[in-house]
């Protein structure tokens, strides 16, 4: 395992947010954070990228602690795509896809004919060569996503991890960002691991889950050997039915029933139930 952590206490401040988590990314392999709300996904996430430098325990990269290495050198194994995502106004496509290089640049020098490559290839597979003299903020929100992920990959390294990559887009560009990443996985041999909300997108892409609950690693394993009704009960508080989709095979979630909720009377009365199959 190229990345992985062992046994790290993660806090902002005083307030702490995981303890003992040991988190090994299968090489090769598209790998889905998944929990609750404030389970420690992101936070998580954050620690691996070396965003958030452990309290206790370490992050290994490469044989070595994540925090041994410059942030050139990490940017040049390991490509982040956060949250929550500023591009410079009025930036074109290509010019924010070349900020990808700047790791395996020096200050002020000319850029390189592999640069060049690198960006031109980066802008080809992710299908924004019409789009590479548009405006970032003229396009749509998976046209977007594409152009960030594009950055990602012209730092030319074997693993990307994204953050909630499909935050505040509709299904259909959920489906096209993640798509290209499954892609990328598979034509290209891309690392990938992410946090995710929606355990259904969780199911039908990844290769390997973590979930998590109150900072702590729950299980991890394949969508199939993770994702069962008692697990989502244990969980996400909630009774599913677990069935196979029709057309992938993967694991479909079908939830029944949410949470319990108070009353004024402080009797707990159920969530009516639900029929749709996914949930963000």
């Amino acid at each position: 395992m190229r990345l992985h952590t062992e046994a790290i206490q993660l806090a902002y401040d005083n307030l702490v947010i995981a303890t003992d988590l040991s988190l090994a990314i299968p090489d090769g392999k598209v790998s889905v954070l998944i929990g609750p709300n404030g389970c420690g996904k992101s936070t998580a996430l954050r620690a691996l990228s070396r965003l958030l430098k452990p309290r206790q325990g370490s992050v290994v990269l490469d044989g070595r602690t994540i925090h041994a290495y410059s942030t050139k050198e990490v940017a040049r194994r390991l490509a982040v795509l956060p949250q929550v995502l500023v591009a410079p106004e009025a930036i074109t496509v290509e010019d924010l896809i070349w900020f990808g290089r700047h790791p395996h640049r020096r200050s002020l020098s000319v850029p390189s004919s592999d640069d060049k490559d690198m960006v031109d290839w980066a802008i080809e597979v992710t299908g924004l060569a019409g789009l590479r003299r548009k405006s970032v903020d003229q396009l749509s929100g998976g046209q977007r996503q594409r152009a960030w992920i594009a950055l990602c990959l012209a730092q030319g390294t074997e693993l990307i991890l994204l953050d909630e990559p499909t935050t505040f887009l509709d299904v259909a560009y959920q489906l096209e960002v993640l798509d290209l990443l499954h892609e990328l996985n598979i034509e290209q041999g891309k690392t990938v691991a992410m946090v995710l909300h929606d355990f259904n997108m969780a199911a039908e892409y990844a290769d390997h889950i973590f979930v998590m609950k109150e900072g702590s690693l729950v299980t991890e394993g394949s969508p199939a050997e993770v994702l069962t009704p008692a697990l989502l009960h244990q969980v996400f508080g909630i009774e599913a039915r677990v069935h196979s989709h029709p057309v992938s095979g993967k694991p479909l979630c079908i939830p029944i029933k949410g949470r319990a909720r108070s009353t004024p009377d402080g009797s707990a009365t159920p969530v009516p139930a639900r029929s749709r199959a996914v949930i963000g």
